[in-house]
């Protein structure tokens, strides 16, 4: 007979989410062990494996969870009746915005994905790839000229976009709302119009 699914199964999972994300980018995931993670939830080590079998099954619900939510945020914005330039600096702020909170399922990233199987890189990259998809469109209508015949240049300028926000939490981790609010309209006039328009 199988096990019946608790209650509080769903709260548990979350919890488990978020500690481990922490310990993983603290440690490093490759230090970080599933005793260290069940430590840090305040429970046995048997009774985490009876959410995640493995290290490899959590991180890729820790990340899976994470990029899917944030993709379907940014993706799924109510553009319509903006102008190009205003639908940017919307997407920027929001992107940031959703950032916040999540610093540690962002940071594990760059290490994590690479070591998962391929099959699951794929579907994590699939969320990444969408959002970037998403960004290119909008720098492509502002600037057709410039970009239409150039996909390297387009690239180049949205990878560039994502680099400036993705790294904010290096050096601001702990400011709020108002001051991701103010940097993501400073990556915008930057992005727009060069330090000559700051």
């Amino acid at each position: 007979m199988s096990r019946p699914i608790a209650k509080d199964h769903d709260a548990k999972r979350v919890h488990i989410l978020r500690v481990a994300a922490r310990l993983f980018a603290d440690k490093g995931y490759a230090r970080a062990s599933m005793s260290q993670v069940a430590k840090e939830c305040g429970i046995s080590k048997a009774n985490i494996y009876h959410y995640y079998s493995s290290k490899d099954t959590l991180l890729f619900d820790i990340l899976d969870t994470y990029l899917s939510a944030l993709s379907a945020r940014i993706t799924g914005l109510a553009l319509d009746g903006l102008e190009p330039p205003d639908q940017l600096g919307r997407v920027i702020v929001e992107t940031l915005q959703s950032y916040e909170g999540m610093d540690h399922e962002h940071k594990i990233q760059t290490e994590g994905i690479p070591l998962l199987p391929e099959e699951q890189q794929k579907i994590l990259k699939s969320y990444q790839r969408d959002m970037v998809v998403h960004m290119s469109n909008i720098v492509r209508s502002i600037a057709p000229d410039v970009f239409t015949d150039d996909p390297r240049k387009l690239r180049a300028t949205v990878m560039s976009i994502f680099g400036m926000l993705n790294w904010f939490y290096m050096w601001n981790s702990s400011t709020g709302h108002e001051a991701r609010d103010d940097y993501a309209k400073l990556v915008t006039k930057l992005t727009l119009t060069g330090v000559h328009g700051l």
